[in-house]
This record gives C-alpha cells, sequence and structure tokens, in this order.
C-alpha cells in the first residue's frame, strides 16, 4: 500500500524525480543519498514541506548507498546518479532485498548488463531502467495507434538523441563534472535509450521480437575540441582533454523478425533538439521532429498530415486521464508520467512498463556500438537478455490510470 523509496542522487534529474514522488498518492521518500550535504540537506526539507517524515540521510561518501541499502527497511531503491554508479547501486539494493530503478543508460557494459539481469532473477526483483521518453505524448500516441494497427505491420524506425550538449559538458557544475569525461574514451552511442525506447515498443521488442545484431559508425570528432578553443580560457585543463568520441554516431540494428532500426547520437555539434522518431509499416507512417504522418487510404495522397489532427483521435489514454496531474513536471510531464506508472506497478503488484531485459537490451547498444566503430562498422550480435523468453513474454498493452 505504501512505497517505501531511498533515493540515491539528487542533482538536476533526481531533484525533478524527488519532486514528483511528493505528488504521488501511496509512495514516502524514507531515506536520500547523496555525496553532497546540500543535496540530501534540499531533499529533507523539500520532503517534510510535503507533509512527510523527515528522511535518513546517507552523505558520508560515494559508496554510503551501500550502508543505506543495508540498513534501511526500503521497497524501492531509485537512482539519478552518474551513468558508472548505476549497476553498483541497483545490485546493492536487489542483494538486500529492495527493488531498483535508475536513470539512463541502466549500464555502459555488456558485463554490467548481465549482472543486472542474473541480480534481478536471483532476487526476484524489479530492475527498472527509468525511460521518460516512453511517456511523451506523441510517443504514446503512436504506440496506441500502431496498436490499433493503423500502420500495418512495422517493419522499420529510427531514433535518436540528437541534442546540442556542449555548454552542459563544459559547465563547472552538475553533468559537466562527470559527463565529458566520457567522450575521452568511448566512441560509439553513449546514450541510445531517448530514441531506442519507444520505437522499441512499438516493434515488441522483448516480447516478439528482438535485438540480434548491429553496425554502427562515428564521424571524426570535432565539436568538443572546437568549443574548448573558444570558450575556454589557454591555461584552462579542458583544453588538453582529447576526444575520441565521434561527433555523430549512426547505428543500424537488426532484429530476429529481420526488421531494422536506424539509431543516432549526436551532442557534441550545434542544432536544434530531436529524438528523430520514425515508426513505419506496410499502410503508412508518423515521423517526428516535425511531427507528421501519413497512413494509406486517409488524407491527401502522398501528403503529411498533421499529428495534432491525430491527437484528436489516438491520444493514448493514459495521457488523456494524467495530463493535468502531470502539469509542470520535467520534460513536458512524461518525467511525472513515468514516475506514476512506476508505483502503481509496484502497489499493484503489477508487472513494471519496462523490465531488467528491456534495460539491459537498450542500454547494451552503448558497448556494442563501440565495439563495432572500432572494428570498422564490423556485425556485432546483441545478446539474448531474455534467453529465450522474448519468444513467449506476451506484448505491452494500453495501460491506464
Amino acid at each position: 500500500e505504501l512505497v517505501r523509496i531511498g533515493y540515491v542522487g539528487i542533482g538536476g534529474m533526481g531533484s525533478s524525480h524527488v519532486r514528483n514522488l511528493l505528488k504521488i498518492a501511496g509512495c514516502r521518500i524514507t531515506a536520500v543519498c547523496d555525496t553532497r550535504p546540500e543535496r540530501t540537506a534540499w531533499a529533507s526539507k523539500a520532503i517534510v514541506e510535503a507533509g512527510q517524515p523527515a528522511p535518513t540521510v546517507y552523505n558520508r561518501g560515494p559508496r554510503d548507498f551501500e550502508r543505506m541499502c543495508e540498513t534501511e527497511d526500503l521497497d524501492l531503491v531509485y537512482n539519478a546518479t552518474p551513468w558508472e554508479w548505476h549497476v553498483p547501486i541497483m545490485l546493492a539494493a536487489m542483494k538486500n532485498g529492495k527493488h531498483a530503478a535508475t536513470e539512463v543508460p541502466a549500464a555502459m557494459t555488456i558485463e554490467d548488463c548481465w549482472a543486472m539481469v542474473e541480480a534481478a532473477e536471483k532476487y526476484r526483483k524489479h530492475c527498472v531502467m527509468m525511460e521518460n521518453c516512453n511517456y511523451d505524448r506523441m510517443e504514446m500516441m503512436v504506440f496506441n495507434m500502431v496498436k490499433k494497427g493503423l500502420f500495418g505491420e512495422i517493419l522499420h524506425a529510427e531514433g535518436g538523441y540528437l541534442h546540442d550538449l556542449r555548454s552542459i559538458k563544459f559547465s563547472n557544475e552538475g553533468e559537466g563534472l562527470w559527463r565529458r569525461a566520457w567522450a575521452t574514451k568511448v566512441d560509439g552511442n553513449l546514450y541510445p535509450t531517448h530514441g531506442l525506447g519507444p520505437v522499441a515498443n512499438c516493434m515488441d521488442i522483448n516480447r516478439g521480437d528482438r535485438f540480434d545484431y548491429l553496425v554502427s559508425m562515428s564521424s571524426p570528432a570535432r565539436g568538443l575540441q572546437e568549443w574548448a578553443a573558444e570558450h575556454e580560457p589557454p591555461d584552462s585543463p579542458k583544453r588538453k582533454e582529447r576526444y575520441v568520441l565521434g561527433d555523430v554516431n549512426t547505428s543500424i540494428v537488426k532484429t530476429a523478425r529481420g526488421r531494422t532500426i536506424m539509431v543516432q547520437h549526436c551532442t557534441n555539434l550545434p542544432r536544434p533538439y530531436s529524438r528523430i522518431n520514425i515508426v513505419q509499416g506496410t499502410k503508412g507512417l508518423f515521423e517526428g521532429y516535425p511531427n507528421r504522418l501519413y497512413i494509406e487510404g486517409s488524407g491527401k495522397p502522398h501528403a503529411w498530415q498533421s499529428a495534432e489532427e491525430a491527437l484528436k483521435e489516438h491520444d493514448h489514454p493514459l495521457w488523456k486521464e494524467i495530463a493535468e496531474a502531470a502539469k509542470g513536471a520535467g520534460h513536458g510531464g512524461m518525467d511525472f508520467i513515468e514516475d506514476y506508472r512506476l508505483i502503481k506497478c509496484l502497489r499493484d503488484g503489477s508487472p513494471t512498463d519496462m523490465n531488467v531485459y528491456d534495460a539491459a537490451a537498450l542500454s547494451a547498444l552503448v558497448p556494442l556500438t563501440a565495439k563495432s566503430v572500432g572494428r570498422k562498422a564490423a556485425s556485432v550480435d546483441i545478446p539474448d537478455f531474455t534467453r529465450g523468453r522474448w519468444k513467449t513474454t506476451p506484448p505491452l498493452g494500453i495501460v491506464r490510470m
């Protein structure tokens, strides 16, 4: 009836999730953990002001989450930390009898992907990657239309994360303290899940199909070097950094059923934001940024239709029900909806919308794209983290409040 939460990592996204959880019935944040006392102090104050008891505070260092997991009576440990900490925190949670949830990507290595899966199976705990883009209004409308059969058989999809993050990466606070470092050691798709998550749902990945193999290649790395030269003082240590991450990474995934997915990553160049978001079937397609669609036999031949017009008829039922409650939450409301759904599933005892196999499959693109890039775009197999369960696991349905 009451989901007791320990929250780890109360920075930009973490503080947003804390605010959401304080508005959701049936949950309580009973412990908070961060390396910075000012962050746990902020969270404690927000929790008390929301009318909840003051949480237990864990801020003795980067591994104090282990003490929290060992000593606190919690149902869920939720973290929004730098990427390399996601799996250690989730493993500590599951080992100590707690469900686990994390920001994206869930893992950065194949070994950690398998570690998540094996821990979730061993301890029989949920291990959820919180992919907020699965809950955006347009993505959920497209999923609803796919389930209605309006696009026919889905054959191809495209997704990406195309977002100018140069100023954020060079910031002296927040993600700038850790995110830029990944560009010095990995050349691949560092952040595949925002674009991949929604289209994977539309293609029943891990629920009737699965990722089989991929090929990947990257452009040269120029953006971060040029930014440092133009914005950092001559004596800044940042100007001495050398980046290997190609500014644009393009990957193609082949599924076991023979379908294709193109995934892109571009965060080091000047550009407007896009997640691409294309779902194409035998009867029509949806294409994002700008949002538009075409269904054969509907509207003018060979002419795009407005996605806003389609929303009137095909808006996802969950969005219609929860839009008012989600107003003002992060990323247009989708952050609130993903938090709401996690708590509802835990309270109902129903399967979570995403599971550990989804977390592993989507996150695996980080190391596997880097492997393919390093081998001149050679084909790389994607592990079947479900060990064959994808053949019998039912597809996702249309969820409601």
